[in-house]
C-alpha cells in the first residue's frame, strides 16, 4: 500500500530528475563534460545518506519537543521511501548480476 505523500515525495524526485537532466545534458555537451555514471551513482548515495540523516535529526528534535511532528512524520516517510529505493536498485543490480554470470561464454 503507497503512502501518498511517500508517493508524492517519489514523483517530484523523478520530476525534479527529468527536468534537470535535458539541462545538465544540454550545458554539458556545450561545455565539453560530461557527468559519468559513476558520479551520478555516488551523489544519488549521499542524498540518500542526506534524506536518512534528516528523518532521524527531525526525530530526534521531536522527541526534544524541538519539532512539529508533521515535519517527522514527513521526514520519516521520505526517508523509508529512500530506503526502500536503495534496497530495490541493489536487488536489481544484484538480478543483473547474476544474470550475466548465468549467461554461456
Amino acid at each position: 500500500m503507497a503512502i501518498p505523500a511517500a508517493a508524492a515525495a517519489a514523483y517530484q524526485a523523478i520530476a525534479k530528475i527529468g527536468v534537470e537532466a535535458p539541462a545538465q545534458a544540454a550545458g554539458g555537451a556545450a561545455t565539453g563534460g560530461t557527468q559519468s555514471f559513476g558520479d551520478f551513482l555516488s551523489g544519488a548515495v549521499k542524498d540518500s545518506i542526506g534524506t536518512m540523516k534528516q528523518g532521524e535529526t527531525l526525530a530526534m528534535k521531536q522527541i526534544a519537543g524541538q519539532a512539529d511532528i508533521v515535519d517527522v512524520v514527513n521526514a520519516v516517510n521520505q526517508a523509508e521511501l529512500t530506503l526502500n529505493t536503495v534496497v530495490a536498485v541493489r536487488d536489481k543490480v544484484i538480478q543483473a548480476y547474476q544474470s550475466i554470470m548465468q549467461m554461456p561464454i
